[in-house]
């Protein structure tokens, strides 16, 4: 929305929509009331409580598997910080078509949930992952070699629908194997995981495109997502096996 905003109105409409919602956050924030927790507080000290998320994290398969997915497909794959690049220089299609681009992803994403909201619940759920994944580093490879704006755009659109596959199955693989009270913790854990690869996979793309320019560093982006996706799929077997989630007994 906030790309076809710019693209519509302009910077100026685009960004005071968003610091308009941002002080509306603010002011829902505050009024939450405290709320007593669900069960006791746990005699252990927050040090000793945090590591064991991330014990937990580094000891399922399963989880590490999935978060390791999503990381590296954001940190290697995202061409979104170097999108300028592309609407100036490649594309040329200047400010009104990066909105456009920018927004291309979302509206997949859209898409996508509204059918995984109508349609069965998935099967081959690890299969899934791992293709849905790696489809995003095609999806990335072709973006870089498209001169065409509307391949361009459907090519993210595609991109966006993938990655909202991975990241459902992602969430749901978080609360079908982490237990009750680990999982307040390990929804930490992935945070830091999927936040921070957001902001270091806008620095990996800025520094590659200095350093290979604007296409070669997304075609390396799209193929380390391939390469990551097959070392999972090599080394992790109880992810690639997982046919369907249930929460363990």
């Amino acid at each position: 929305m906030g790309g076809i905003l710019y693209a519509w109105k302009g910077p100026v409409a685009g960004y005071g929509v968003v610091a308009f919602l941002l002080v509306l956050a603010i002011i829902s924030t505050t009024v939450i009331g405290p709320k007593p927790p669900v069960e006791a507080v746990s005699a252990i000290p927050d040090r000793r409580r945090l590591l064991e998320g991330v014990r937990f994290v580094f000891s399922n398969q399963i989880i590490l598997g999935a978060l390791t997915l999503d990381m590296f497909a954001v940190l290697f794959g995202g061409p979104y910080a170097i999108l300028p690049i592309f609407a100036d220089q490649i594309l040329h299609v200047g400010a009104r078509g990066l909105g456009l681009l920018r927004a291309a992803p979302s509206v997949g994403a859209v898409m996508m949930a509204v059918y995984q909201s109508y349609r069965p619940p998935l099967e081959r759920v690890g299969r899934t992952l791992l293709c849905a994944v790696a489809l995003f580093g095609v999806a990335m490879i072709g973006f870089s070699l498209s001169t065409s704006f509307w391949l361009s755009m459907a090519l993210l659109a595609f991109s966006g629908m993938v990655d909202n596959i991975s990241v459902v199955v992602r969430h749901s693989v978080l609360q079908a194997y982490t237990p009750d009270r680990l999982r307040g913790r390990v929804s930490a854990v992935n945070g830091i995981f999927i936040g921070s690869s957001n902001e270091i996979g806008a620095f990996e793309s800025g520094l590659a495109a200095k350093l290979m320019g604007a296409v070669p560093s997304v075609i390396f982006g799209g193929v380390m997502t391939l390469v990551t996706v097959s070392i999972v799929a090599w080394k992790n077997d109880a992810l690639r096996r997982l046919k369907t989630l249930h929460k363990p007994s």
